[in-house]
């Protein structure tokens, strides 16, 4: 038996993509920005952002990505996020599963970038133990 098409999904994918697109756009740094010192995940999140806008990054890595930071981004969560202690807890799972799923994608320019504009100092290089 052969799976049938979902031409559903073919036609509202993109929509949705392009619409978790413009919401991150619009919010993401804002939103980081005001947060960043309250959840352990936002390098994580910034350099998601710098590969979901990195050209050569493929479409399905995007709409990953995305979605995901639209997650954080938008105001409706499963958790409040006002709620001290807790409230980024699904926030961060949302992440934590779009990276898990993507990480081969994220290179290390994207986490430098996210370094750099969070303000947090580069690692210093490993060095090769003495024989």
């Amino acid at each position: 038996m052969t799976e049938l098409p979902n031409p559903a999904a073919d036609i509202h994918l993109p929509a949705i993509v392009a619409r978790n697109e413009r919401i991150v756009d619009r919010s993401f740094w804002t939103k980081l920005r005001k947060v960043a010192g309250q959840i352990p995940f936002a390098e994580d999140a910034a350099a998601a952002y710098f590969c979901a806008v990195d050209p050569v990054t493929p479409s399905k890595v995007k709409a990953t990505l995305f979605a995901a930071l639209a997650y954080f981004v938008l105001p409706f969560d499963v958790i409040p996020d006002f709620i001290v202690g807790i409230g980024f807890t699904d926030d961060a799972a949302v992440i934590a599963l779009a990276i898990g799923m993507v990480a081969k994608h994220i290179r290390p320019e994207h986490r430098a970038r996210a370094r750099a504009e969070l303000h947090i100092p580069e690692p210093p290089p490993a060095t090769k133990p003495a024989p």
